[in-house]
Parts: structure tokens; sequence; C-alpha cells
């Protein structure tokens, strides 16, 4: 094989080459770009479709901070037959049903968001036990319910305010 032979295949191969590298890359960059919409459109997807679920668990965790604050809990559990021990107990009952019953809200919502909201049912529960604990356990629950509104008007910020304020604050961030 001689150099001219060795020229004219260089001729064919030469093109062939440049042609298939260009086809290549172009293809390559297009994958890519198509891979990026596809991501694009799939996360566009999911937050149309967590946005509603997102609010809904904002939305009932407040609820839940409004029923379980000590003036809602006293006056939805105003029974006056009760001993002021049985109404402690059921207002912690109470509480941690609510709890209980909004859990799996964590997911949809930001860890501090929860930790707040775990921190209020924790304070709340202390109320109830240190204000039974200030009264004599043979007292009626009345007793008791006015030693809680007096221990939280007393508060210097309402035990469940921050934790409301941040989960609206939160919300707007939403949008």
């Amino acid at each position: 094989m001689n150099m001219t032979d060795f020229i004219e295949i260089l001729k064919y191969i030469l093109p062939a080459i440049i042609v298939f590298l260009t086809a290549y890359f172009l293809i390559r960059n297009f994958l890519r770009n198509e891979e990026k919409r596809r991501r694009h459109e799939l996360t566009m997807n999911q937050k149309d479709s967590i946005l509603p679920l997102r609010l809904q668990a904002y939305e009932r965790l407040i609820l839940l901070l409004e029923r379980i604050s000590p003036d809602s809990l006293v006056m939805r559990t105003g029974k006056s037959n009760l001993s002021a021990i049985e109404l402690q107990n059921e207002l912690i009952n109470i509480v941690r049903m609510e709890f209980e019953h909004n859990i799996a809200q964590q997911t949809y919502i930001s860890n501090q968001a929860w930790e707040q909201v775990k921190t209020v049912k924790t304070q709340i529960i202390k109320l109830i036990n240190e204000s039974a604990l200030e009264i004599n356990p043979n007292a009626k629950g009345i007793a008791l319910s006015k030693r809680i509104l007096e221990n939280a008007m007393s508060m210097e910020t309402h035990p469940a305010q921050s934790a409301l304020q941040f989960l609206k604050k939160e919300v707007q961030e939403l949008f």
C-alpha cells in the first residue's frame, strides 16, 4: 500500500469520522436536554399534586393547635361532674388523641414546623399537669379548668402562638 492509496482512504474515512462525531455530539446534547426537560416537567407535576396535600397538612396542624390550646380545650371539655384528676386525665388524652390523629401530616411539612407542633403538645400537657398539682386532687374539674386558664393567661406567650406564626409563615413561603 503506497502513500496515494493511504491518502485516498483518508479522503473517505476522515469525512465519515467528522460526520459521525458531529452526529454523536448533537444527539447526546439533544438527549441531555430532553432528560432535563422531562425532569423539570415531572418536578412541576409533582409540585402541582403535592401542593394541595401540603396546604391541607398545614391547615390540619393549625386546626390541631387551635383545638389543643388551653382555652379551647377547657371550653370543649367543660364537664362539671368530673373531679380534677379525671378532668386532667381527659384533657391529656384529648391532646394526645388530637396529636396522634394528625401525626401523618409531618410528611408534608418541614422538620422545624413539626418540632414546633410537638413542642406545643408537650407544653400543653405540662401546663395541664402543673395546674393539677396546684389544686387539691379531690377538687372539682371546674377548679382545674380555672387554674389552667389562669396559668395560660399568665404565660408571656400563648403556648401555640409561636407555632401558629411559624406554620403561617411557611404556608406563605409556598406561594
